[in-house]
Order: structure tokens, then sequence, then C-alpha cells
């Protein structure tokens, strides 16, 4: 029983540190945060998929990335609950290998347009309307997409060769 409490933590502070370590790397090429990013980290978050260590491991890794970025402290709060919220929603949906990738994209894309607008008070005005939300929807998403359906897709392949080695509980 002690065993597989320290293997869960162990497994999730590890995928904390690496989600930090792609961010802060991503982040050197301005690529971590804002209307358009393609986050890198993001793509860990299919590892639900095998364990549910990484549920508070994604949602760790994400909240000091954020800190440790300078994101605004609702980026902190809420950037960090989507990444909660998807990962939850990778774990629930880990049966199904291409449908377990949408949960971070749709929560990212609900949530981080919205601190966008408002937190950091970006917009996107086009003839005198504000279309910042569904804009940076668009462009959140897409970034979304390729981190977690593209390179977490091929992560996920990747480790499920693997799987019994890593992953055993």
């Amino acid at each position: 029983m002690r065993n597989k409490k320290v293997l869960f933590v162990t497994q999730a502070a590890v995928i904390a540190a690496i989600y930090v370590v792609l961010t802060m790397f991503i982040a050197a090429f301005n690529l971590a945060s804002g209307n358009i990013q393609v986050r890198i980290s993001e793509a860990l978050c299919i590892l639900p998929f095998f364990t549910p260590a990484a549920i508070p491991g994604l949602w760790i890794g994400c909240l000091l990335a954020n800190l440790l970025t300078g994101a605004s402290i609702f980026d902190i709060v809420f950037g960090s609950l989507a990444t909660l919220i998807g990962a939850v929603g990778t774990y629930l949906f880990r049966k199904h290998k291409f449908l377990c990738t949408l949960p971070p994209v749709i929560s990212n894309m609900v949530i981080i347009p919205v601190v966008l607008r408002y937190a950091y008070q970006l917009t996107f005005i086009y003839n005198g309307i504000d279309f910042s939300i569904p804009f940076f929807a668009l462009t959140v998403g897409i970034g979304e997409v390729i981190s977690i359906c593209v390179l977490g897709s091929i992560l996920l392949n990747v480790l499920n060769k693997y799987k019994d080695v890593l992953w055993k509980q």
C-alpha cells in the first residue's frame, strides 16, 4: 500500500517537473503564453491516459510554470484550473485514444480567452466590434491542437509501447 502512494507522488512530481522545464524552455521563444501560444508542455496532458498521478502533476506543473513565467494571478489560478479540468477529462476519456486529447483543448479554449481578454486586457477589435474572446479561442485552440492533438498523440503512441514498464502500479 505504501509503495503505491510513493509511486503516485513520485510520478506526479516528475510530471510536474517536466511540465515546468518544457514551459520554461518554450517561454524562451515567447510561445508559452499570450494570444498565440504553443506550449509544448501541454502535450503532457495525455499522461492521465496512463496514470491518475498525472492529474495533480499537470496541475502543479502548470501552476508552478505560470508562477515562474510571471503570469497574472488570474492566469495562475484559471490557467492552472484549465489544465486540471483538461487532465481530469483526459483521464475520463482514457479508453479512447483520440477523444482523450480533446478535453484539454476544450477547457483551454473556453477559459484562457477570458483570461487573455480581462486579465491581460488584450483585444481584437474589428470594425468597432470586440471579437477578442472568439479570436483568442481560435488562436489558443490552434496552439492546443498542435500541442495536444498532434504532439500529445505522438507522445501517447510512443509511451503506449512502454506502458507496462513506465506506468506499472
